[in-house]
């Protein structure tokens, strides 16, 4: 069973916004067994948009389209969509009084006549309830074709998808089991672990795809097995992982539908009654960020100094002047030494510290651009290394990134 997905909106062909929509509406068909055949992006154009629900007919069982259902001029899906199924729009009183409801609760202006017309839906559309905007969705059927419209705001979205698109889809196609299981590795790059696993890769059953996806430090390995029964695939999915659990165990962290590498240190920490914090230079609070994304995560995360500039380093962090003219701010001895501070400072028993240069230009040291030092204070001691992360500032910052969780992981797991 084939789906494809068409977001609406020039504020996406322009860069204005990130379709994050897409991948949303990707990952909910997969589980439930949908595969993806194409996701198009199309102006908000009746012309651009006939053209593409043309297209999608041709190609896919199933067509979900977002964006374009607001209340203005330019928002013009309902419209189309009526060209497109030769029909008329006719307003539903249910999709009225729940518009009405909401400005009656939520919205201090009176309602305007155009907020009223987001009643008006096509006659031979089914309405899936917006619970949370007045835009409703809409489901129509064009021989054994099925058409979905949702409104482009993602919590509205979303809702839809969950309460509605899905269950409905499922109620009426019987789709097969698909699995993926994406395997969290560090520190190593593709080629070299495509070599290590080459000879398991090529004896994967017929229905298992392998495929690698590297990003600045880690590569993910996601197996993607469909079949009939889930059952036999998920046995035999977790009968792979064992194997590569044995040739490469030493590189994996974890697995991406359980937790990231940063969750992960927060449930040990957390279980172990233990804290951390950060004393951040070139990642910019970045590592901070990814540890305080996640709820609870104030049990082990004490807080974080960012101290860019040099003086930060001396004035709130207590690196001694003279230890950084002896060794150059970017420098193992340095980013020890804020780990040390930062642990005594917040009283942890873990902290990280980074201090480089992510360029473009040298600033406060004659270190190359790239050059990155990561310390990791704990419990027995310290860690130290200097890498050199590349020339780009946004790869050079995400790798110092990854390259500290990394080292975290092991020393914690260690200890």
């Amino acid at each position: 069973m084939l789906a494809e997905i068409i977001t609406i909106g020039d504020e996406i062909l322009i860069g204005q916004i990130v379709d994050t929509n897409s991948a949303f509406i990707g990952k909910a068909l997969n589980r439930i067994g949908v595969s993806v055949y194409q996701i198009k992006s199309v102006q908000d154009d009746k012309a651009h948009i006939l053209k593409a629900l043309n297209e999608a007919e041709d190609n896919v069982d199933i067509i979900i389209v977002t964006g374009g259902l607001g209340p203005t001029k330019d928002d013009i899906t309902k419209h189309t969509i009526c060209e497109y199924f030769d029909d008329i729009l006719v307003q539903d009183d249910a999709v009225l009084a729940h518009v009405e409801a909401l400005f009656k609760k939520y919205i201090s202006t009176p309602i305007m006549e155009v907020n009223k017309e987001q009643a008006l839906v096509p006659s031979k559309a089914k309405i899936l309830k917006n619970r949370f905007g007045t835009a409703p969705g809409m489901w129509l059927e064009k021989g054994n074709k099925v058409f979905v419209s949702m409104p482009g705001v993602p919590y509205e979205m979303k809702a839809l998808m969950e309460y509605e698109v899905l269950p409905k889809l499922q109620k009426r196609y019987k789709f097969p089991f698909i699995l993926h299981k994406t395997v969290l590795t560090y520190g190593v790059g593709e080629s070299v672990i495509a070599d290590k696993i080459k000879d398991w890769e090529n004896n994967l059953p017929a229905f298992i795809k392998l495929a690698y996806l590297p990003s600045l430090g880690k590569v993910r390995l996601r197996l993607s097995a469909k079949g009939a029964d889930k059952n036999d695939i998920e046995e035999e999915v977790e009968r792979q992982v064992v194997t590569l659990q044995k040739l490469i165990g030493d590189i994996i962290v974890g697995y991406e539908d359980e937790n990231s590498i940063e969750v992960t240190i927060g449930e040990i920490l957390k279980g172990k009654g233990l804290t951390i914090a950060t004393a951040e230079s070139c990642t910019g609070g970045k590592i901070a960020e990814q540890f305080t994304a996640n709820a609870g995560a104030s049990a082990y995360f004490k807080g974080s100094i960012i101290s860019y500039a040099t003086d930060a380093k001396t004035d709130i962090l207590n690196v001694s002047e003279e230890l950084i003219k002896k060794h150059s701010v970017v420098s193992i001895e340095v980013a020890e030494a804020m780990a040390v501070n930062a642990k005594q400072l917040f009283k942890t028993n873990y902290s990280i510290a980074t201090t480089g240069n992510a360029g473009p230009s040298k600033g406060d040291s004659e270190a190359e651009v790239g050059t990155v030092c990561i310390a990791i204070a704990t419990p027995k001691g310290l860690v130290s290394g200097t890498f050199n992360m590349g020339n780009h500032r946004t790869k050079v910052i995400n790798k110092t990134m990854n390259k500290s969780f990394e080292m975290l992981l092991k020393e914690i797991l260690k200890n």
